[in-house]
């Protein structure tokens, strides 16, 4: 895909820009009621925050950051929303809440961003340009917000007097928001995240190297 000519920028549809912006404006403030502002400290929810940004000053560098931060855990998302839709089966448990009747559609419409997100990076991506200094930048965010989550966020479990408020952020304290692991020491856990999530972004940032074009 070529990109303009050195001095002029693509442009992103301005009806994708305030669509967008309107499902933040409506997500924001449900999000932040319902589960606390500690939420927004997701690796998920700061992709969709970073990429309204780059979205707005047309920045590959932002764009190419949330591309290689979230693309392969959310495509596995969209893998287990697909086999569950057609199947009936899942891949994984992520997304079993989306087809719990009792979760009003509402929720299940505005957790959507899971599904579709991964697809506007990449076309926002193709339509930018792929920032090569996007693996180095998102790998120190991704340590400091790891960091953050084990340190100041709340631990598991929920407070009974808010069973929905964000607890045990990206997952600093074990795979269930119900209790800690115990399985190795906290900090060991915490390392073994850090690995874990760094390891995603290397063939993420390399597939985006290999298939896009390069932007400064």
């Amino acid at each position: 895909m070529d990109l303009p000519a050195a001095g002029s920028r693509p442009r992103i549809p301005l009806w994708l820009k305030v669509v967008y912006t309107a499902f933040l404006g409506v997500l924001v403030p449900y999000y932040w009621v319902t589960y606390t502002p500690w939420n927004f400290l997701y690796f998920c929810d700061i992709a969709l925050f970073v990429t309204l940004a780059g979205m707005w000053l047309g920045s590959p560098f932002l764009v190419s950051t949330q591309a290689v931060g979230i693309l392969l855990p959310q495509a596995l998302w969209v893998v287990d929303f697909g086999t569950r839709l057609v199947a009936g089966v899942h891949v994984t448990s992520m997304t079993g809440y989306m087809f719990d009747a009792d979760l009003p559609l509402f929720v299940r419409g505005l957790s959507s961003f899971h599904g579709w997100l991964p697809f506007l990076l990449v076309y926002l991506v193709a339509r930018l340009g792929y920032h090569r200094r996007a693996f180095p930048a998102q790998t120190a965010l991704a340590v400091v917000v790891l960091l953050v989550s084990f340190s100041l966020a709340p631990p598991p479990p929920p407070s009974p007097d808010r069973p929905g408020a964000a607890v045990n952020i990206n997952y600093v304290y074990g795979p269930d928001d119900a209790q800690a692991q115990t399985w190795m020491p906290a900090e060991a856990w915490l390392a073994l995240m850090i690995v874990i999530t760094v390891g995603l972004y290397v063939p993420t940032h390399f597939l985006l190297a290999r298939f896009f074009p390069e932007r400064q």
